[in-house]
């Protein structure tokens, strides 16, 4: 209902730095979320991240967990996985974990 994260970013074109704050601390608190239930979401981009409504003050939900993985402590993975502009460096190296 509210959109991807993606669009509102491109309809607004710019964020204030305290816009961009919370919407990065939401993505960061999904993150430490996940990686606390042994999750490893793998596809993080702006496209999946979705309001759940149009107002400004709208909570951001993650979504498309089709790439993610259960991870143990201590865990290292290889596969290229992901949309590559958005794919950190050590996916590219092939050896990456939940850090």
């Amino acid at each position: 209902e509210g959109g991807e994260l993606f669009d509102r970013i491109l309809a607004r074109g710019h964020y204030t730095e305290r816009a961009a704050a919370a919407v990065a601390r939401t993505v960061v608190e999904v993150v430490q979320l996940c990686h606390a239930h042994g999750v490893i979401h793998r596809d993080l981009k702006p496209e999946n991240f979705l309001f759940a409504n149009d107002k400004e003050s709208s909570p951001l939900k993650a979504i498309d967990f089709g790439l993610s993985i259960f991870f143990k402590p201590g865990d290292r993975f290889s596969e290229m996985v992901g949309s590559p502009y958005y794919m950190a460096p050590e996916v590219f190296k092939r050896n990456y974990g939940p850090e």
